[in-house]
């Protein structure tokens, strides 16, 4: 039976649903006061839908957009929780954005590929034609998991 989309979810749950071992689950919890599952009798953890958006948030930024833990932190404490969840809500256009300013983990803004050869952009264009290009990544990423999720439940054929 499928539980609603309100519904807590263990930790063993959430660990499956975006694919991370449970030890990183606690590990962020040490990192991120954002996330703050409810504990039960005997420790046992129950995540919020709220708290999985965010695991969600912290391991998209991590993984696919290249941030630190340091960098992810600097990153909740300037823009804010919520802008950076409001970016990822449902019915947005993607992930981080470009109309959410966020400095890149690191310098890989080389020339503008809309300018000549050998001209640079400015760098608030570099920096949108960068999260543009990680917010497409984001997505070719979500779809190759989906993809993957549904091999793995699908019958085999033979």
């Amino acid at each position: 039976m499928e539980k609603s989309p309100e519904a807590f979810r263990t930790i063993r749950e959430v660990a499956d649903s975006l694919d991370l071992p449970q030890h990183v689950l606690r590990f962020w919890e040490t990192r991120f006061p954002q996330i703050r599952p409810l504990k039960r009798a005997g420790g046992r953890r129950y995540y919020r839908p709220d708290d999985i958006e965010r695991l969600r948030l912290v391991k998209g930024l991590l993984y696919d957009e290249g941030y630190t833990i340091k960098g992810v932190q600097k990153l909740f404490k300037a823009q804010g929780l919520h802008a950076l969840t409001a970016a990822n809500a449902p019915g947005t256009r993607g992930f981080l954005e470009p109309s959410i300013a966020v400095e890149p983990p690191m310098d890989l803004a080389r020339a503008s590929p809309s300018k000549g050869r050998g001209q640079r952009g400015s760098a608030p264009q570099l920096a949108e034609e960068l999260n543009a290009l990680r917010a497409a990544l984001v997505k070719i990423n979500e779809a190759g998991r989906i993809l993957a999720q549904t091999r793995d439940r699908a019958p085999s054929v033979r």
